[in-house]
């Protein structure tokens, strides 16, 4: 099921929003100072290709042993200065493919997962892209630790 959501994300306006995230990679590689944006950028790149099946997960998720408040903060300076630059139009971008997503009855699950690559695209630094599976394990593995 998953990789016919997958293709159909594809034919229905994914490969649109895939470009868009490509030419932000791109940008974000020939500006030397976004740099540090540039692996969030192809994180969510695979996320617009294939939507389904995988999932972005913030990194202190799927190593709670690496937590470190400089680099959250960090993480946090690079959020701002990617939402000023990249986040508004990619965000808008994932929007609009969405809501003509919606309009088809077949296209609702795709227009559903595009609505939340929209909100990833606002605030991406420091997911990272796992399949579900993966990501449910981190969380359970979390929950066990915590209590």
């Amino acid at each position: 099921m998953r990789t016919v959501l997958n293709i159909l994300n594809f034919i229905l306006g994914g490969f649109f929003t895939t470009l868009s995230w490509l030419f932000a990679t791109l940008v974000s590689i020939v500006l030397i100072f976004t740099l540090p944006l540039t692996r969030s950028c192809w994180e969510i790149t695979k996320l617009s290709l294939l939507p389904f099946g995988n999932e972005a997960v913030h990194v202190d998720v799927l190593r709670p042993d690496n937590k470190s408040h400089v680099m959250n903060t960090g993480g946090t300076f690079l959020n701002i200065f990617w939402l000023l630059l990249f986040g508004w139009w990619l965000c808008l971008a994932h929007i609009s493919a969405g809501i003509v997503q919606c309009l088809t009855i077949i296209g609702i699950p795709v227009g559903i997962a595009n609505f939340k690559i929209a909100a990833i695209a606002l605030w991406p630094v420091g997911r990272r892209v796992v399949s579900v599976e993966e990501a449910q394990a981190a969380r359970e593995a979390n929950a066990r630790r915590r209590y």
